[in-house]
């Protein structure tokens, strides 16, 4: 039901693992774009997504963080999913 609060999905907080790796947190990075994507299509108001140029060598949460050099290419797919999902708003009294 809508709350009339904007939801934010956090999409690569979503694939941690926490303690994955023994003494730190791991990740998988490779479900970001189909969580992210899922959560667009779901009509979310925005996105949160950590990047890094190079997330193998981040000090912090660089096996969840989303490949900067690929950012751009998501964000783009994500925009066309998003714009035709708003351009018709779901309406649940329909079903």
């Amino acid at each position: 039901r809508d709350t009339g609060c904007p939801v934010v999905f956090d999409a690569t907080h979503s694939v941690q693992l926490p303690g994955g790796q023994g003494t730190v947190s791991g990740g998988q990075r490779e479900h970001v774009p189909v969580l992210a994507r899922a959560a667009v299509a779901a009509g979310v108001a925005g996105l949160f997504m950590e990047t890094h140029p190079n997330p193998d060598k981040a000090l912090s949460d660089g096996p969840n963080a989303w490949p900067l050099p690929k950012l751009e290419n998501l964000l783009e797919m994500l925009q066309q999913i998003d714009k035709a999902v708003k351009s018709r708003p779901f309406d649940e009294s329909l079903l």
